[in-house]
């Protein structure tokens, strides 16, 4: 936090203890420009600026850190700060006079109708902001009333939050392609002629599979209309037919493989179309950059176009020959030197010991994401036990549903797959579950469920932070629920635990007992 600068190291107050609340942001230009600098390097860019913001706070080094340009907007105090303020005009007041930067476009009304079209008055607006946003918050002004409104389980009862709607653009459908993901999922996308959305430029959006292209009418040619869903992935929300001059074309899926030229086939009762064949060399590259990515294995270094140049070398051919390179094959592709192979060769080493978590969820079992891998590593220790688990056994752990347990089970009936598991235990690889060291146990005992929008934590540090004082997150709300965590937005875990009478507590709440 240090390394923003619109954060002061030292302020003028007679207060022995200031905590002083607010967001740290990404001004669109550092967003642009740190993109542009990964996509140069070779990684993924970050899919919107709260997420890039999120990334660069979590940075072990604070010289990267700083490097992102990052900001901070103050607009809160936290627990008992000792200053007398009445308002919260005048605590805004008081944190630029403490050299905070505060949100200049803040306003106080006296009247609702007011409020409401000065809210509006930003809906065509906001996209000229130097930074993000989706909304802004009504606040009560005095701090009197505040507390005579106080709050609820899930927020306070003097604050609103309005969203805006998603902000959308017309554009041009210049032609429709597929790509090839690692479970061989052939995902249709609309190549667009570039247009400003939501504070980037968008050169392509999403079409999801063959049945929303027929239910939508897009054709390649087609003005329509694109947004961001939930304001970071851009898709086709709709087609313009009355824009339509005669020279469209109707898109139809390929029937064979874009990579391989296999046949590709659609299952009954699915919307996707898939390739056929277990060796295409598009599906496995998918599977390997899966494998060596930030929330897998991370290994740093071994981004895309590497990947393309070892599978077009035939130096690896699954995801296990990643850890049988070797300095002097790498050092002959082009873009390597000697240091730069030493660094990936290093990375790979560490990749080794990430435990079996991190494995389960690397190696791309379908339906087994980063929390199902957590929960299975917990469960069975080793991916030994795993092997020799039955559907029965699956079932019984929570969060473990009968789609996942049958994959499970698919997976590691599978020769190839017995045999890739072999091939990276004599690699080294470290396939048992780390013991854990609790910080403390606070929640020793206790089944969480956490629901709602978080703003104090991810939902992975929450759940991290949970399990970190012996306690267990799941999904959704059952008897064995022993604690329910709000944020906002709940819906209907929310009123389930509250049908069943299990415990409920605030994230302010949840906060101070992490605090214990």
């Amino acid at each position: 936090m240090r390394t923003i600068r619109t954060i002061p190291l030292h302020i003028a107050s007679d207060s022995p203890h200031i905590e002083i609340r607010g967001e740290v942001y990404m001004p669109i230009t550092s967003f642009e420009a740190l993109n542009q600098q990964r996509r140069d390097d070779e990684l993924e860019p970050f899919a919107n600026p709260r997420n890039a913001a999120a990334g660069s706070l979590r940075q072990l080094d604070p010289r990267i850190t700083a490097q992102r340009k990052l900001a901070f907007f103050a607009y809160a105090l936290g627990g008992n700060s000792g200053i007398d303020i009445k308002s919260q005009e005048e605590l805004l007041q008081d944190l630029s006079d403490f050299h905070f930067q505060v949100n200049p476009e803040y306003r106080k009304f006296t009247d609702i109708e007011d409020v409401i079209t000065f809210i509006h008055s930003w809906d065509d607006r906001r996209d000229s902001l130097p930074y993000a946003t989706d909304g802004m918050v009504v606040k009560v002004n005095s701090f009197a009333q505040q507390a005579r409104l106080s709050n609820t389980v899930k927020i306070p009862r003097w604050a609103i939050a309005y969203k805006f709607p998603p902000e959308q653009a017309q554009t041009k459908v210049l032609g429709i392609s597929v790509s090839l993901g690692r479970t061989g999922v052939l995902t249709p996308a609309a190549d667009l002629k570039p247009v400003h959305l939501a504070g980037t430029t968008v050169k392509r959006a999403t079409l999801h599979n063959e049945d929303y292209i027929k239910e939508k009418d897009i054709r390649i040619g087609d003005t329509v209309v694109i947004q961001k869903a939930g304001e970071i992935i851009p898709e086709v929300v709709r087609s313009l037919p009355e824009k339509r001059d005669g020279s469209e074309k109707v898109f139809a899926m390929p029937t064979t493989c874009p990579a391989c030229g296999s046949p590709v086939v659609r299952r009954e009762g699915e919307a996707a179309w898939r390739c056929t064949n277990p060796d295409c060399p598009a599906v496995i590259g998918e599977k390997i950059a899966h494998f060596v990515s930030r929330d897998a294995m991370n290994i740093d270094g071994l981004g895309d176009a590497i990947v393309q140049q070892l599978l077009a070398q035939d130096l690896i051919h699954d995801v296990a020959d990643i850890y049988a390179l070797t300095k002097e094959e790498l050092v002959d592709l082009e873009g390597f030197g000697e240091k730069s192979a030493d660094n990936l060769l290093k990375a790979i080493e560490t990749s080794k010991s990430v435990g079996l978590a991190r494995v389960l969820f690397a190696l791309g079992i379908r339906f087994v994401g980063a929390k199902a891998g957590r929960v299975l590593a917990e469960s069975f220790g080793s991916v030994d036990a795993l092997m020799k688990a039955s559907t029965e056994d699956l079932t019984a752990i929570d969060d473990i549903g009968p789609r996942i347990a049958d994959s499970i089970v698919a997976y590691f009936r599978d020769a190839k797959n017995q045999a890739l598991i072999e091939k990276l235990r004599a690699h080294g690889v470290d396939m048992t579950a780390e013991k854990k060291t609790l910080i403390n146990t606070t929640f020793d005992g206790e089944i969480v469920v956490l629901t709602g929008k978080l703003q104090m934590f991810s939902r992975k540090e929450a759940e991290q932070a949970v399990e970190a004082r012996g306690g267990k997150c799941t999904s959704s709300v059952t008897k064995k629920t022993t604690l329910v965590v709000v944020g906002a937005d709940p819906g209907s875990k929310y009123e389930k635990a509250k049908k069943l009478g299990t415990p409920i507590i605030s994230e302010s709440e949840f906060k101070e007992w992490l605090e214990r």
